[in-house]
């Protein structure tokens, strides 16, 4: 997992709301067990047309869209199934942010848990990234601000642990793994202390 310290990038804007997991990863793509790949059926239902051809209409399509880092979408983003799949389609498209007024607690985990970024937003805030899609906008994940081209600065909530993974570029296992020294030593004082409380036989 990359760190995510800082994102400097211009929004897509999918103004939807109840936008749920099968919308974003269609239920037919979860054979797969890579990370890799699904970028290209990221909201497959709605990119493509029957055809299979490209929607024109669709954002995610549109060529302002290219190297767009930041999705914007209307209230509560990643409702529905628990599916990993889901931030990791989003993040193989090169999305590495997702801001909305309302974020599904399962899809936060599960972004959180592989290096994307959810943001929270009150109406205001979402409402003027939403009418101005491309936006070029300022994510600092140390302070926890996103900053907006019009010099509007909020906070957004993001949990202490969630933040210094992020900011270290570890998952919950590459934590744990970063403290087998005090874990292995916890574990040696606790058996040294469990040893002298037994009774002689």
């Amino acid at each position: 997992m990359q760190p995510v310290t800082r994102i400097h990038s211009k929004t897509v804007a999918i103004p939807s709301s109840n936008i749920d997991t099968d919308q974003i990863i269609p239920a037919r793509f979860l054979t797969t067990t890579t990370k890799t790949g699904l970028g290209s059926q990221l909201f497959a239902d709605w990119r493509y047309r029957a055809d299979g051809s490209p929607d024109p209409e669709f954002a995610l399509n549109n060529a302002e869209a290219r190297g767009a880092q930041v999705l914007v979408a209307g209230r509560n983003f990643g409702c529905g199934s628990s599916r990993e799949h889901a931030p990791w389609a989003l993040l193989d498209f090169g999305f590495r942010a997702v801001i909305s007024t309302e974020i599904a607690d399962i899809f936060r985990g599960n972004s959180l848990k592989n290096g994307l970024l959810p943001i929270v937003v009150d109406e205001a805030v979402s409402q003027w990234l939403l009418d101005h899609p491309g936006a070029l906008v300022d994510i600092d994940v140390a302070s926890t601000r996103l900053t907006l081209p019009t010099g509007v600065s909020v906070a957004f909530p993001l949990e202490a642990f969630a933040r210094h993974c992020l900011l270290n570029g570890i998952d919950e296992l590459g934590y744990l793994r970063s403290r087998v020294g005090d874990i292995e030593r916890y574990e040696a004082a606790a058996a040294r202390q469990l040893s002298g409380r037994r009774e002689p036989a």
